[in-house]
């Protein structure tokens, strides 16, 4: 049995007012049980909004230099810690050992980066449309942040938003995903370590219909930001736009590969297989649709298949280990209901589509990597975002099509084109409606385990470039100072 942990509510650690518990599990070993952590309700919610909103005076006033400091320092603890802090990802998510370490050292460099925006926190002065009076517009915290984070990226995505909030001066209530809550406990301990006074981030575990909607809906937080689910998103959305809070919305991207007839076939499948199996298909931005041109459907295809089944599952800190489990198992089934899907509508099975139950992968939730051939773009496994190893190839007659079905899609997307012809690639990149068009991505390492190649690195975490990380969790207030007629 694993440790047990508690709240971290006004600075102290608590247990949740119900006292029930839930068990943090490894999805590579159901017997390994990382901790037991507690199962908070609405009261445990109230009671940390309330600590919050209570210290944010005091934090909001903090000089940003000094809050900086503290990131730094947190963000140097990480870095000495970075072993111990890998293998909790690792045990806790099922991703492989090379992948976790990754997401860690872009998690340090973007609270890095956000420290330095914060560190830069300045008032600005300009002239207003009349003569005789100044304008003065400063950056200002919005009040106390309700943080709910996806289990996908436990340690950066936690610190992106966690660090962004306090960094703009706002208190933080964080509800991390249940499914890792490990890795944020172990966050929230370093950020303390670092000086963080302890009342101005509180640590509320639970389920999100428990523990996670309450937060959204209390009257006292002004900004939610949460990462998940395009389902559980929409909710959220509504709420915070009925009761008018700052919100940041982070429901990822479906993603998307072409290859031309021309493409350079081994570059290419060494991407979408990188990009696709990482974290066994659960990453966003992962390359589960493949428009592949008729001419080179057949070849690409057998290529594709022939790779995927080179892939070894199992546990995430073996050396040997290519792809790790599904996250537990309801995701286990549902990604298995999916693959029944596609063979109903009509794909054709060409590797994969069962789970794995042999050996080592007995103890676990592995699903065998599965390639779906003859699909169409109206297929459910298409249209619909499961999160599993899984990829759809579907043949097209060229470009122009590709673009007309990928523009089609109504969710935001991610895009890779293969080909050797430069200007297709532009052509590519201008007809694309996606928020990222790659050409011809060549994988971070060739040769590398399976989760360091593909075209989407781990550095993509933060949503926004440079200080507007900051701005989504703080706002302006401008003081006009007329001086016209004032006595000396």
């Amino acid at each position: 049995m694993g440790e047990r942990f508690k709240n971290l509510i006004d600075g102290k650690w608590v247990e949740s007012s119900n006292s029930a518990t839930f068990d943090d599990i490894n999805p590579a070993n159901k017997t390994d049980v990382l901790g037991s952590f507690p199962r908070s309700d609405h009261r445990d919610i109230d009671r940390a909004v309330e600590a919050a909103r209570t210290y944010f005076p005091v934090w909001s006033r903090c000089p940003p230099i000094r809050r900086a400091e503290i990131l730094y320092k947190a963000s140097h603890i990480i870095e000495e810690r970075s072993d111990d802090l890998s293998a909790v990802i690792v045990r806790e998510t099922g991703k492989v050992l090379a992948e976790a370490q990754m997401e860690l050292r872009d998690g340090v460099s973007t609270l890095r980066a956000i420290a330095g925006d914060g560190s830069r926190l300045a008032t600005e002065a300009f002239s207003p449309e009349r003569a005789g009076a100044v304008a003065l517009a400063a950056p200002v915290p919005l009040g106390v942040a309700g943080v709910i984070t996806h289990w996908t990226f436990p340690l950066a995505g936690c610190l992106w938003a966690v660090a962004s909030a306090l960094a703009a001066g706002d208190t933080v209530v964080l509800k991390p995903a249940e499914d890792a809550p490990f890795a944020a406990a172990r966050l929230v301990e370093v950020l303390l370590e670092a000086g963080l006074p302890p009342a101005s981030i509180c640590l509320v575990h639970g389920h999100g219909e428990e523990a996670g909607a309450p937060l959204v809906r209390h009257p006292d937080v002004a900004l939610v930001s949460f990462a998940g689910s395009p389902e559980v998103g929409r909710e959220v959305a509504i709420t915070c736009a009925a009761e008018e809070k700052r919100l940041c919305l982070d429901l990822g991207q479906r993603s998307v590969a072409i290859v031309l007839e021309d493409a350079d076939l081994d570059l290419a499948v060494d991407s979408v297989v990188g990009a696709g199996f990482a974290v066994s298909g659960q990453r966003w931005r992962g390359a589960a649709r493949l428009f592949v041109q008729r001419k080179a459907v057949k070849e690409f295809s057998e290529r594709v298949v022939a790779r995927v089944q080179t892939l070894r599952l199992g546990d995430g800190m073996l050396a040997t280990t290519d792809i790790g489990p599904i996250i537990n198992e309801t995701q286990l089934k549902r990604v298995h209901g999916h693959a029944r899907i596609g063979l109903r509508d009509g794909a054709k099975l060409l590797c994969g589509g069962e789970v794995v139950k042999e050996g080592e992968c007995k103890r676990g939730f592995f699903y065998a990597p599965t390639v779906f051939g003859d699909v169409v773009v109206k297929m459910r496994i298409v249209q619909e975002e499961v999160l599993g190893p899984t990829l759809a190839v579907m043949s097209v007659a060229g470009l122009e099509e590709t673009i007309e079905q990928v523009n089609a899609f109504r969710h935001d997307v991610t895009i890779a084109v293969y080909t050797r012809d430069i200007a297709r690639g532009f052509r590519a990149a201008e007809g694309l409606r996606a928020g990222r068009v790659y050409v011809n991505p060549t994988p971070l390492n060739r040769g590398a385990p399976l989760s360091l190649t593909g075209f989407s690195p781990l550095s993509r975490i933060r949503r926004h470039a440079g200080s507007q990380n900051l701005f989504d969790f703080g706002a302006w207030k401008e003081a006009v100072i007329d001086f016209v007629g004032q006595r000396p």
